[in-house]
């Protein structure tokens, strides 16, 4: 179910902003307001971290604050240096910028090590020797109470000294951890002495090997919050159980603020996958082209595939900020990026699946470059120069060799305009020898050049390409990557990948476009007159132009829910 914007104010619910502005006439943290982005770095953001991305820096700059991007980077066997650097240049690219405030978790680790000791001498945490299945076993589950790890009760003197050891690299991995001493009966699993320390001899992406010990994510996150002076840690809903954890870590160390933890919903889309782990494996099975593939749902895959960042953003505003988890229509962020490429993308002409066609009295080497405009309704946003010839290239399928009722295209012994020239006839159509249908003979009435036909009325207007001056393309016609609503529905013995779209990417080779677009820089977005919107791929050279299929003209999804949208024209 799609949140819906507030009727009686028409803005978005954000239950967020009335904290903080309650917490602001209260003069709570001073009126200060310091939110943080805290990603891991294992793996490429997703549409779904958009909203946490906009909820934290938008609050900030609401609210006269400061947004941190913060890597908390304590698993080193999963974290690399690429994504650091996608995930910067993401929260860069949906308009957000974190100044001097660049923070990792690692820049705490020896602090973070230090609250450590200071738990196990406060004798509130020991070093388990248990191996993970049996901390498991021991800690319950949410109907039977944990038990008591055997090794609870090690004195603080022999737990410093463990701990020590560990950080010196004498045991192996899983050996021990260093637990939290709080409430074996507890409610809440999270509260029954959880791991916050534990071995890991891995080469972590900015220390190095100077570590074999690392703290747990719920450790160093709320420790780390505290340390940067956050005043409201904004996170999503799977974390509320989370929340008695992260306030015992920061009420029972020795660091300068304690934080408020507010958890959201997050943003959950039909026909998308957002688990990491699955879009991981999508990557490392080869299912996709990496983790910046136009079909992945990931923010670089959409900034390639030519979705704008203004698009997501209006999306995350549009949904609001509530409480309650709910699936948004897939349609919604279709139709924000529809809406806004309509608006900014300049109109050329493009032809996917060619066919020749010669205006037989239109003199032979002559050549007329025609003033376009980019926006038929606006003409002061700017032209270009199009050529026209005596050969020309059109869609195959603006043409029906056999006429039938509501066409209003090209057949023979009919007319249709040409978009920016004229009136043309189709006189002849010629077939090769294997009769298939090669070229068609038109003739341009030189009457109704410049747009002036006054007594005749043609229904159809078609785009068109000059056959000397078309650059060829390869287009990438893209389309939804699945297609189930929920493509983690799958029976028993399946597999989500099951239910990815065999027709999500289409590759159309021998296809063209008009000679404006020579150079076009990787990012490019334009409108192909009647086809769709597309953007220039970075796999163009300066041989050939590659784009990418961003989204069709209309939503072809919801006239057949569940099949593929839009049949392309041409031949992959």
């Amino acid at each position: 179910m799609t949140t819906a914007p507030d009727a009686a104010t028409d803005t978005p619910p954000n239950f967020v902003r009335e904290i903080i502005v309650a917490d602001q006439q209260t003069g709570k943290h001073d009126g200060r307001v310091v939110t943080r982005f805290p990603p891991e770095p294992n793996g490429y953001l997703h549409i779904g971290h958009a909203k946490s991305i906009c909820l934290n820096f938008g609050s900030a700059q609401e609210f006269g604050g400061r947004c941190h991007l913060r890597f908390d980077d304590t698993n080193p066997a999963t974290e690399e240096l690429e994504y650091v650097q996608s995930i910067q240049a993401d929260v860069r690219w949906l308009g957000f910028d974190w100044g001097e405030h660049l923070y990792f978790a690692s820049d705490y680790f020896e602090r973070l090590h230090g609250h450590a000791v200071e738990l196990i001498e406060a004798g509130k945490a020991y070093v388990c020797s248990l191996s993970a299945d049996e901390i498991k076993e021991y800690r319950g589950n949410f109907y039977k109470p944990g038990t008591d790890s055997p090794y609870r009760n090690r004195s603080v003197e022999e737990n410093l000294d463990l701990f020590a050891r560990m950080r010196a690299g004498e045991f192996a991995d899983g050996a021990h951890v260093l637990r939290a001493k709080i409430d074996m009966a507890s409610s809440n699993i999270n509260m029954r002495d959880p791991p916050i320390y534990r071995i890991k001899k891995a080469t972590h992406h900015r220390t190095g090997d100077k570590w074999c010990i690392y703290p747990m994510y719920d450790f160093a996150h709320s420790l780390s919050d505290a340390i940067e002076g956050i005043t409201h840690s904004l996170c999503t809903l799977e974390f509320e159980d989370h929340r008695p954890l992260y306030d015992w870590c920061v009420d029972n160390v020795s660091v300068p603020s304690k934080p408020r933890q507010i958890e959201f919903a997050k943003l959950n889309f039909t026909y998308i996958l957002l688990s990491k782990r699955r879009l991981l494996q999508l990557v490392q099975q080869r299912v996709v082209d990496g983790w910046d593939d136009p079909r992945m749902p990931t923010l670089s895959g959409m900034r390639r595939r030519g979705y704008t960042a203004e698009a997501i953003r209006g999306v995350c505003e549009r949904v609001g900020v509530s409480k309650h988890n709910s699936t948004i229509d897939i349609s919604l962020l279709e139709h924000a990026v529809r809406e806004h490429l309509n608006a900014t993308s300049p109109r050329v002409m493009g032809v996917l699946d060619p066919l020749k066609l010669v205006l037989t009295n239109w003199p032979e080497g002559q050549v007329e470059w025609i003033e376009a405009p980019y926006f038929a309704d606006d003409a002061s946003r700017g032209a270009r120069k199009v050529p026209l010839g005596r050969e020309l290239y059109i869609e195959r399928e603006d043409f029906k060799e056999v006429m039938v009722k509501g066409w209003h295209r090209l057949s023979p012994g009919t007319e249709v305009r040409l978009r920016h020239v004229g009136i043309i006839k189709c006189e002849e159509v010629v077939k090769d020898a294997a009769g298939e249908l090669a070229l068609l003979r038109c003739t341009l009435d030189m009457e109704t050049r410049g747009g002036s036909a006054p007594g005749r009325k043609v229904k159809g207007t078609i785009h068109w390409l000059s056959a000397a001056h078309a650059l060829p393309i390869e287009a990438r016609l893209y389309d939804r990557l699945f297609l189930k609503e929920n493509p983690g529905d799958v029976p028993e013995g399946g597999h989500f990948i099951d239910n990815m779209n065999p027709q999500a990417l289409q590759v159309v080779r021998g296809a063209f476009v008009e000679p404006s677009l020579a150079g076009a820089a990787p990012g490019t977005r334009v409108q192909f007159e009647r086809l769709a919107y597309f953007c220039v791929d970075p796999d163009s050279s300066k041989d050939l132009l590659v784009v990418n299929r961003t989204i069709s003209l209309r939503d072809s999804w919801a006239k057949e829910e569940g099949k593929p949208a839009g049949k392309p024209a041409g031949k992959g």
